[in-house]
């Protein structure tokens, strides 16, 4: 993915650290985010050298899972446990159809998880103010004990808005 860091526009970044702008447990903390799979003893060196206590897995959109299947997920799976029992704090960005996958790897256990789940909705303000999401199930009565509607006007609250600009000042490895 090309992005803007502190000091450069680059698509090759496979670690940067920056302080942690999107509203999770962890905003405003600083964190080492990883850009696709590495081995998990590496990413303790670099985070334990750089001070962070929270990894972001799955940076800059690279979860790249495609089908909820074990050999797909088992490297995610893996590094992420890896990570969560030395003890930091661990996100998992995924695409929201992943959401299966997720739950099957156990991730979800852990007291210092955040799974972050990615729903891409380009060009949301021009769908008009009675614009609704719905947190669906995956079928009638399957998993969830029924449907959550939010109008989309309503989560787009200020308080809860990152500007792209906030991405800006992390610091490439």
């Amino acid at each position: 993915m090309k992005r803007v860091y502190n000091t450069e526009t680059n698509i090759n970044v496979d670690y940067f650290t920056g302080i942690e702008v999107e509203h999770t447990p962890m905003l405003g903390k600083k964190t080492l985010f990883v850009v696709g799979v590495h081995n998990a003893d590496q990413i303790q060196t670099i985070a334990t050298a750089n001070n962070c206590k929270h990894i972001y897995l799955g940076a800059n959109m690279s979860f790249d899972v495609t089908d909820n299947v074990e050999e797909q997920w088992q490297p995610w799976e893996s590094m992420a446990k890896q990570l969560l029992n030395m003890d930091f704090w661990v996100t998992l960005d995924v695409d929201i159809n992943q959401v299966e996958g997720l739950l099957e790897t156990g991730l979800t256990e852990y007291n210092k998880f955040i799974p972050m789940i990615s729903a891409k909705l380009p060009y949301i303000q021009q769908l008009g103010y009675n614009a609704c999401l719905k947190i669906d199930d995956k079928d009638f009565d399957t998993g969830n004990p029924g449907v959550w509607v939010h109008a989309v006007h309503d989560l787009m609250d200020r308080s809860r808005f990152t500007g792209w600009d906030k991405y800006t000042k992390d610091q490439p490895i």
